[in-house]
């Protein structure tokens, strides 16, 4: 998988923004304001950032020891990293959807309320 692939994946999300805040080579996907994933555009391999359940987190890194670490820049406990070429697309996929999952789980009544009216 490259950035584009993951990029358009994201972007099929319900609620999603991608911006720029932290400089011009960091891109971030945003579900209804709520950070979700980070991709290093100049960052060679080709690497992002999704959130992850810590115990999942620890079990990802050991069997993908060096593909999937703890998140660079980043709390280690709640974000990993993710070596794109290096990781099946599927689990690549899976892992989005879990991360986009566990920020949409922790909104607000109220954001909840307007993320379901869209």
């Amino acid at each position: 998988m490259n950035i584009e692939e993951f990029r358009v994946y994201c972007l099929t999300k319900k609620g999603i923004t991608e911006e720029f805040p932290f400089d011009a080579h960091t891109l971030v996907f945003k579900v209804m304001g709520k950070m979700f994933a980070l991709v290093a555009l100049e960052r060679l391999p080709s690497q992002v950032n999704l959130k992850c359940d810590p115990e999942r987190a620890i079990e990802l890194r050991e069997e993908y020891d060096g593909a999937i670490t703890s998140g660079y820049h980043m709390s280690k406990i709640h974000w990993n990293t993710i070596m794109l070429g290096q990781v099946p697309p599927k689990l690549i996929y899976e892992l989005v959807d879990h991360s986009y999952e566990l920020v949409v789980s922790k909104f607000t009544k109220k954001l909840k309320a307007a993320f379901d009216a869209m």
